[in-house]
C-alpha cells in the first residue's frame, strides 16, 4: 500500500497549531482505513512518518540546522512502527552538555510536543553517556539497537553505531543470555501461558515482544533484521510467512485496542474482546462471536510461541554452545542424541516412516536424560504433519505407540504438551484439534479448553508422585492404588473435548472417548469405565456442592449411581484434578472437605452394600448419644438437655456433628436474656467446612433474619459458603453459617476478630432494617451481564422445595434473595453457596413458614420471577 501521507506539515505561522491539526487529520485518516483484512504495518509506518514530519517541523522552528545536535528515534518508533497511542521515544544526541540557550530551546521543543498530545519519552546525551549507560543497562542498549536519525547531524548519529558495536559491549552471548532471562521473567509475570483470559498483546507470551526479542538477538548476532536473516536453521520460508502473518494479526489487535480505547491500552480485556469480535465481523452461532475471535487470537499466539521456542533453541545452540561436543549417540537407525537433544538421522525420517512422529515422543518419555528435540528435527516433524491422516490413525502400530506413551513412567504430560504445542496431538486426535484455542467466555475457567485439558492431565500425573502427598493427600493415595492409571489419563483428555459444539459436552465427549478406546484396543470393562467417567465427570463436584451430603439418603442415592468402589476412586481423582485445573483459586479447603466427605460416606455406603442403606433414625440416635456424652462431661444431665433438643427436628441431628450440637446446647442453656439474640463465633479446623469460621445464631424467628445476616456479612467482607436454618417449635430459629474471607481464605482466628463479628451481627439482629450493600461491581464482572437462571423442584423425601440460582456475583446478592423470600412468606431451611470465579451457583432449600413444601404453582411462579427481577435489575441481556 503506497503511503498516503507524504506532504510536509502545512505552515500557517503557528507551528504548534499546524502540527496539532496535521496530527488529528493523520490519526483520523489512518484509523478510518484500518480493517482486519488489510496489513497493519503500512499504517504503523505512515503514523511514524507523520510524526517524523511533525518533529522535523518543530525542530526546525526551535533549533534550525545545527550540526552539533541530532534528533533520533529509538525503540518501536525507531523501528518505524508507531501504534496510535504509543510513546514517542527520542534520543537527542549532543557533542557536549548543552549551554543554557540550547537547553532552553530543547525544553521548548519537547514542551511543544506534549502540548499537541504526543506522549514523549526523551533523553539528552553525549556519545560517551550513551556508551556508559548502554553498557550498564540492557534496556537502553536494546533501544539504541533500533535507533534511526530523524533530523540534525547525521555524522553525529553515525558515530553512535561505533559506540555500541559488538566488540564494545554486550557481545552475542551476553546479550542472548540477558534477553533470555528477561523473557522468562516477563513470561512468569503473565502466568507463562498464551491462554490468559485477558492477554497482554504486547508483553504476554506469544505477544509482540516475543517477536521483537528474536529480532534483537538476530540483529545483535548477525547484524541484520530478522526478516533479512538467510540462515535456514533459524527461519525457513514457511516460518517467515507464518511469523509475518502472526505478527500482522497481533499487531492488528493492538492497533484496534489503541483506536477503541483512545489511549495506549495493550490488554485485551473482556469488554474489548467483544468489540473486536464485532470489528472482525464475527457473529454468534454454536460459539459466541467473542469465543470465535479469541480462538483465532489464541491460535496465533500459540503459533508465535512455537516459532519463538524454535528460534531461541537454535540461537541457544549457535550462540551459547557453539563449541559443544555434538558427536551423535545413536538410539536406533532413525534417531540419535546430539548435545542432549533428540535428533533425526535422516531428512526423510518421518515421511519414510510416519510412525516416528509418535515414536519420537515415546523415546523422550522413556529417556529423561534427553532434554528436548533438536530444532532441525522439529522442522521435520512440523513439515510431516500431513502424514497423520485417517490411515495413520487407524494403524494398530501407531495406536500401540500412543498407548505406550500414555503408560510411560516419565514425562507423559510434557510430551503431550509438546505434541499439542506443535499441532501433532490435534492431528492424531482431531477431536482435540477442534478445542485448540477454544475459550469459554466466563470468569470461572482460567484457561482455554485445551490448556485446561492438559492441566487436568498434569494433575492426574502429579497424583502419582510422592511429593504431592502434602498438597493432595487423599487424591495421591487413591490415585496410586488405581488399577490402570492410563484410564484416568484418557478420561482427563476427553472430559471437556465436546465443548464448543453445542449440546451437552459430557455426552459428546463420552462418544469421542468410546471411539478412542475402541480404536486403541481397550477391553469392554475399561472402555465402559472411561466412557462413564467422561459422561459423569461433573457429578461428584455438583453433588457435593449442591446436595445435603450429611443426609444418608442423599449419599445412598449417589452411591447407587456410582455403583462400584473403582468408579468412585477414579471419579474422585478426576474431580479433584478437574477443579484444580479449571482455576487454581477454586480449589480451597472448603471444596476439599466437601469432596472428601462425599467420598468417605459413599465408600461406606458401598461397603455396606446398596441393599443395606443407613437408617435415619439410627443416625439421629447415634448423634444424640454422642452429643449427650460430651455434655455430660460439662455437667449437663438428661433433664437439662431434653427441653433444648425437643425443639429441634431430626434434620438437626442428621446434619450437625455431636461437637457442634454440644456447643449449641450449652450456649442456649447458659443464655438468660431470651429477648437478646445469641451470636457465637468460633474457628474450627475440624468443622465440616474446613478452615471456615462458624457463626451460630439463636434468636426469635423473623422473616428477614437471613437477609439481615447476609447483608452484615457482606459489609464485613465475608462470603457465606454454607448455611443451615432450623426452625423450632418455640418461635426461635437456630442458624449456622460457615464463612470465609471474600477472597476464599480463612479468617484470622484471634479473639478480637471473632468478637467483632459477633457484636456486628448482634447489633444487626436488634435493628429493624436491612442495610443496603452499595459496593461497586468489579470491572471484569461488568462484561458478563447475563440473566439470572433459576430452577425449582420438589424434594419429596425431605418435604422441601429446592430453588437453584445461577447468576453473576454482585454486591448484596444473598441479602436481595433473602428479602424476596421474606416478601413471599418463604422460610429457608438450608443453603449451599458456591462462587465460581465471578459467577455464583446457589441452592436454597425452602419451605412455607409452617415448614411444609411450597406446592402452589402461582406462588412458585411469582417467587421465580421476583428472584430474577431483583437480581437482574438494570442488567441487559448480552444477546
Amino acid at each position: 500500500m503506497p503511503p498516503v501521507i507524504s506532504s510536509p506539515v502545512p505552515d500557517s505561522g503557528n507551528p504548534v497549531q499546524d502540527c496539532q491539526n496535521y496530527l488529528t487529520q493523520v490519526t483520523e485518516d489512518i484509523a478510518g482505513r484500518f480493517h482486519p483484512t488489510q496489513p497493519v504495518r503500512p499504517l504503523l509506518a505512515e503514523r511514524s512518518s507523520a510524526v517524523d514530519n511533525i518533529l522535523c517541523h518543530i525542530w526546525q522552528c526551535h533549533l534550525g540546522d545545527r550540526n552539533d545536535l541530532c534528533l533520533a528515534a529509538v525503540g518501536g518508533y525507531g523501528r518505524g512502527e508507531l501504534y496510535p497511542f504509543s510513546d514517542i521515544d527520542l534520543l537527542i544526541l549532543v557533542n557536549q552538555s548543552p549551554d543554557d540557550d540550547t537547553a532552553a530551546r530543547l525544553s521548548e521543543f519537547l514542551r511543544n510536543l506534549w502540548d499537541m498530545g504526543l506522549k514523549v519519552g526523551s533523553s539528552v546525551r553525549t556519545l560517551e553517556e550513551c556508551g556508559s549507560l548502554a553498557g550498564d543497562d540492557l534496556t537502553i542498549f536494546t533501544s539504541l539497537l533500533e535507533s534511526r536519525c530523524i533530523t540534525g547531524s547525521s555524522s553525529l548519529f553515525d558515530q553512535l553505531a561505533g559506540v555500541i558495536a559488538n566488540d564494545q559491549m554486550w557481545d552475542s552471548k551476553q546479550f542472548y543470555s540477558a534477553k533470555l532471562e528477561e523473557t522468562e521473567a516477563r513470561h512468569d509475570h503473565f502466568g507463562n501461558t498464551e491462554n490468559n483470559l485477558e492477554p497482554h498483546v504486547k508483553n504476554g507470551p506469544g505477544g509482540l515482544r516475543d517477536i521483537q526479542v528474536i529480532g534483537w538477538i538476530a540483529r545483535r548476532h548477525y547484524g541484520v533484521a530478522l526478516e533479512d536473516l538467510d540462515e535456514a536453521d533459524f527461519l525457513n520460508s514457511d516460518e517467515k510467512r507464518m511469523l509475518e502473518a502472526g505478527e500482522n494479526f497481533i499487531g492488528q489487535v493492538r492497533f484496534a485496542l489503541h483506536a477503541n480505547n483512545g489511549r495506549g491500552e495493550d490488554r485485551l480485556l473482556f469488554e474489548q474482546q467483544q468489540k473486536l469480535a464485532q470489528l472482525w465481523e464475527m457473529v454468534d452461532g454454536e460459539k459466541l462471536a467473542v469465543e470465535q475471535f479469541m480462538q483465532v487470537y489464541y491460535r496465533w499466539a500459540q503459533a508465535l510461541a512455537q516459532l519463538r521456542e524454535l528460534i531461541m533453541q537454535a540461537f541457544d545452540r549457535e550462540i551459547l554452545h557453539p563449541e559443544e561436543d555434538r558427536r551423535p549417540l545413536p538410539i536406533n537407525e532413525d534417531f540419535e542424541v546430539k548435545g542432549g537433544l533428540l535428533s533425526a538421522r535422516h531428512d526423510d525420517i518421518f515421511t519414510r516412516h510416519p510412525a516416528n512422529l509418535l515414536k519420537a515422543f515415546v523415546i523422550l518419555a522413556n529417556n529423561p536424560s534427553i532434554v528436548g528435540i533438536a530444532p532441525g528435527t522439529w522442522r521435520l516433524l512440523r513439515a510431516a504433519h500431513d502424514c497423520i491422516d485417517p490411515g495413520f490413525r487407524a494403524d494398530p502400530d501407531n495406536q500401540a505407540l500412543f498407548m505406550e506413551l500414555l503408560r510411560s513412567p516419565h514425562g507423559v504430560t510434557l510430551q503431550l504438551r509438546r505434541m499439542a504445542r506443535h499441532g501433532l496431538l490435534g492431528r492424531y486426535l482431531p477431536e482435540f484439534g477442534r478445542i485448540v484455542g477454544q475459550m469459554q467466555f466466563d470468569l470461572f475457567h482460567a484457561y482455554t479448553v485445551e490448556a485446561h485439558t492438559l492441566e487436568v492431565l498434569a494433575n492426574t500425573r502429579r497424583f502419582m508422585r510422592a511429593d504431592y502427598t502434602d498438597k493432595f493427600p487423599v487424591s495421591t493415595r487413591i490415585a496410586q492404588r488405581l488399577r490402570a492409571p492410563e484410564l484416568l489419563y484418557i478420561a482427563a483428555l476427553y472430559h471437556d473435548i465436546g465443548k464448543g459444539r453445542g449440546g451437552d459436552h459430557s455426552e459428546l465427549g463420552a462418544v469421542d472417548a468410546q471411539g478412542f478406546c475402541e480404536r486403541h484396543g481397550l477391553n469392554r470393562e475399561d472402555t465402559e469405565l472411561v466412557v462413564w467417567l467422561v459422561k459423569n465427570h461433573l457429578l461428584m463436584s455438583s453433588f457435593s456442592q449442591r446436595k445435603d451430603i450429611s443426609d444418608p439418603d442423599e449419599i445412598q442415592r449417589f452411591a447407587a449411581h456410582v455403583v462400584t468402589q473403582e468408579r468412585l476412586d477414579y471419579l474422585y481423582t478426576l474431580t479433584v484434578a478437574d477443579i484444580h485445573g479449571t482455576n487454581p483459586e477454586l480449589w480451597n479447603a472448603w471444596r476439599s472437605t466437601l469432596l472428601r466427605q462425599t467420598y468417605t460416606e459413599t465408600r461406606r455406603a458401598l461397603s455396606r452394600g446398596l441393599d443395606n442403606p443407613v437408617d435415619r433414625q439410627s443416625v439421629v440416635a447415634s448423634t444424640r448419644a454422642a452429643a449427650a456424652e460430651l455434655l455430660e462431661y460439662r455437667g449437663f444431665t438428661k433433664e437439662d438437655i431434653e427441653p433444648v433438643w425437643a425443639r429441634r427436628g431430626d434434620d438437626y441431628f442428621i446434619r450437625e456433628r455431636p461437637d457442634d450440637i454440644a456447643w449449641h446446647t450449652e450456649a442456649i442453656a447458659d443464655h438468660s436474656d431470651l429477648d437478646t439474640p445469641l451470636v457465637l463465633v468460633r474457628q474450627s479446623s475440624d468443622s465440616t467446612v474446613a478452615n471456615a469460621t462458624q457463626i451460630f445464631i439463636h434468636a426469635p424467628d423473623q422473616p428477614d433474619l437471613f437477609a439481615r445476616v447476609c447483608a452484615e456479612l457482606e459489609f464485613l467482607d465475608l462470603s457465606v459458603n454454607d448455611a443451615r436454618v432450623y426452625l423450632g417449635n418455640d418461635g426461635a430459629t437456630l442458624d449456622t453459617f460457615y464463612v470465609l474471607q471474600a477472597d476464599g481464605n480463612p479468617l484470622p482466628g484471634d479473639a478480637h476478630t471473632l468478637n467483632g463479628i459477633s457484636e456486628v451481627l448482634t447489633g444487626a439482629l436488634m435493628r429493624n432494617q436491612i442495610r443496603t450493600v452499595t459496593r461497586r461491581t468489579p470491572r471484569r464482572q461488568k462484561s458478563f451481564v447475563v440473566p439470572t437462571e433459576t430452577t425449582i423442584r420438589q424434594d419429596e423425601h425431605r418435604g422441601w422445595t429446592v430453588l437453584e440460582v445461577a447468576t453473576p456475583d454482585r454486591p448484596g446478592l444473598l441479602a436481595n434473595i433473602g428479602e424476596v423470600f421474606m416478601q413471599h412468606g418463604v422460610a429457608i431451611q438450608a443453603a449451599k453457596i458456591q462462587t465460581l470465579g465471578e459467577r455464583v451457583e446457589d441452592v436454597f432449600f425452602i419451605t412455607a413458614q409452617d415448614g411444609t413444601s411450597i406446592s402452589d404453582p402461582e406462588l412458585l411462579g411469582d417467587l421465580d420471577q421476583a428472584i430474577k427481577a431483583s437480581l437482574d435489575s438494570g442488567v441487559v441481556n448480552r444477546q
